[in-house]
Order: structure tokens, then C-alpha cells, then sequence
């Protein structure tokens, strides 16, 4: 299996289905995680999908553009979902949201090892009413 093909199916099954088993197959256990607040390794990026699946109950994840190089793999990818669920202590709003996130992956040997990872949060924020502003 490609890079491509495993990042595919880390978004697709791990994140948007909520598979953790993926995370098992395809994640190192020692995995570094670069993006802010996130926890490294193969439980870090479990947490991560059942956060993201708390606040939203149809959190969705779809690879918009992808290039593979090496062992990089660069994407850009369309996050979706309806807030259910408390972020950072707030109500839900039920407002649904439509972020770019931008991620960086490095795999060896077939397996993700290190993630940059960079989500609009502001965005996000914003179209669930949680921050002040115009929504965007």
C-alpha cells in the first residue's frame, strides 16, 4: 500500500468512521505529533477521534487534494460536522461547521510517524457561534 493510500484510509476509516483499529495498523506506537494539544503516539491520535466525535455525532473527514513524496505525504482535507457535544466546556450550539485542515504526514516502513497538522480552528470557532465575530 502507498503513503497516499495509507493516509486515505487513516481519514476515511480512522477518523470519519471512527475505526480505531486503523489507528492500530497504520499509526506507530511511538508516532510524534506536532500539532498543537495533541497527544503523540497511537493513543493520542485515538483521543483525538473520539474528541472530535464527542463534539460533532457526524464528524466527517474528506481528502480535497493529496501529494505524495518520499515518505511525505502534504493534504489538504475538508472537515464537517454539527456541534452535539461540549467544546471546551460550552453547550453544544447544534450550528454545523465546514473547516480546511492541513496536514503533513512522514511514514516508514508503511507506517505514519510524525504528523503536522494544521486545522482552521478559528473558523471553526466562529461558525459555532463560540466566539465572537462574524461567522465565516
Amino acid at each position: 500500500m502507498s503513503n497516499e493510500a495509507a493516509f486515505r484510509r487513516l481519514i476515511d476509516e480512522g477518523f470519519s468512521q471512527r475505526r480505531l483499529e486503523v489507528v492500530d495498523e497504520l499509526v506507530a506506537e511511538d508516532a510524534r505529533e506536532h500539532q498543537r494539544g495533541l497527544k503523540p503516539g497511537r493513543e493520542g491520535v485515538k483521543e483525538t477521534i473520539n474528541t472530535l466525535h464527542t463534539w460533532f455525532s457526524d464528524f466527517r473527514v474528506e481528502v480535497a487534494d493529496v501529494a505524495e513524496a518520499g515518505g511525505l505525504v502534504w493534504a489538504r482535507n475538508v472537515a464537517t460536522g454539527v456541534n452535539t457535544g461540549s467544546i471546551m466546556g460550552r453547550p453544544p450550539t447544534g450550528r454545523s461547521m465546514r473547516i480546511d485542515v492541513f496536514d503533513t504526514v512522514r511514514f516508514r516502513d508503511g507506517k505514519l510517524v510524525e504528523h503536522w497538522g494544521v486545522p482552521d480552528q478559528l473558523g471553526m470557532l466562529l461558525q459555532l457561534g463560540l466566539m465572537p465575530g462574524r461567522p465565516a
